[in-house]
């Protein structure tokens, strides 16, 4: 027994050389293959082995499952982030300074890995630190992260990433050029400038048409004095029942109105003020003196008596306004 004690003593160190060179030489052999092709596509073999202990390395696992028949949407949309993340860290850390590996388990080479973790739910990040080596943590347990607040980016979770790593530089996020969107927007801006080159001169002089301006100018002079944004901000009915069995198209008050009521005064401001247009620019134009003065009557009739429906109007608004004018 003394023989065989003195024997294993001798050995010990000789075993634990072994597993440290066993874990250095797992981490130079995965690496190797997720620069080549990131991330690392695992199955239930390289996971075991790859999270197994002793690790001098940090490997973090997407468990996912993209199979369309697996109805993951969440997965497929998260995939080309997580493809991000891995090729940014092979482009920033070409010498695995950082001791990082990332990997991906579909659940089609997995399924063992998900039944062992009892997995109904994916994706799932898993981030297994060290065991060995100066950044080995006392607790050893894999970190978990759940995708429950929807697809991350690939910012978020390589952030998450660098939370769990020991200090020191790690590379950003990079982004490839997406060439169908360039090419797209290069074409798009170049058919815009074309299509103005050729349509400039029929489409400047309508934008320089003093009464195209003052036409927009006014409609939305009118539509803004009618009450158009207090119907958008208070959600006001259209109209409203009167209580008899007939409608109100105006509401009493002045912090009351209908959805029609904004029209009906939009309408009124809008005959009077083309009513006043038409008699100081288009009246004193009219060369006959008879149809000049038959256009002023028509045009100070429609001022007097839409004047007098603004005036009964305001009078429903606000019940103690002393003044009408008639028919109304």
């Amino acid at each position: 027994m003394k023989l065989g004690l003195a024997i294993f003593l001798c050995l010990l160190p000789v075993f634990a050389t072994a597993a440290k060179t066993k874990a250095a030489g797992k981490f130079e052999q995965y690496h190797g293959k997720f620069s080549s092709n990131p991330p690392l596509k695992l199955d239930d073999a390289t996971y075991e082995r790859l999270t197994a202990a002793p690790r001098d390395y940090t490997i973090a696992v997407l468990l996912t499952a993209l199979e369309a028949r697996f109805g993951c949407q969440l997965c497929r949309d998260f995939q080309p982030e997580w493809e991000v993340v891995g090729k940014s860290w092979v482009r920033g850390d070409k010498k695995g300074d950082a001791r990082l590996i990332l990997g991906t388990l579909d659940f089609a080479d997995g399924r063992g890995t998900f039944q062992k973790l009892m997995l109904q739910t994916a994706p799932i990040m898993m981030l297994f630190p060290p065991t060995t080596g100066p950044h080995a943590k006392p607790d050893a347990q894999a970190i978990r992260m759940d995708f429950t607040t929807g697809p991350q980016s690939a910012e978020q979770v390589n952030d998450w990433i660098i939370r769990h790593l020991p200090e020191g530089p790690k590379p950003p996020i990079y982004r490839p050029i997406n060439y169908t969107r360039l090419v797209t927007i290069t074409t798009a801006i170049l058919a815009l400038v074309s299509f103005f080159s050729v349509a400039a001169p029929y489409i400047i002089p309508i934008i320089q048409n003093r009464n195209l301006w003052a036409a927009i100018s006014l409609i939305t002079i009118l539509m803004f004095t009618s009450g158009h944004m207090f119907n958008h901000i208070r959600k006001v009915p259209y109209v409203a029942g009167n209580g008899k069995g007939g409608m109100s198209y105006f509401a009493g008050g002045f912090s009351n109105q209908f959805g029609l009521e904004t029209q009906i005064v939009a309408a009124m401001y809008g005959t009077l003020s083309f009513a006043t247009i038409a008699l100081a620019l288009k009246v004193p134009r009219m060369t006959d003196p008879k149809m000049q003065q038959i256009a002023v009557f028509i045009w100070g009739a429609v001022i007097f008596a839409m004047y007098s429906f603004l005036l009964s109007v305001f009078r429903i608004k606000n019940g103690g306004y002393p003044f009408h004018l008639p028919p109304f």
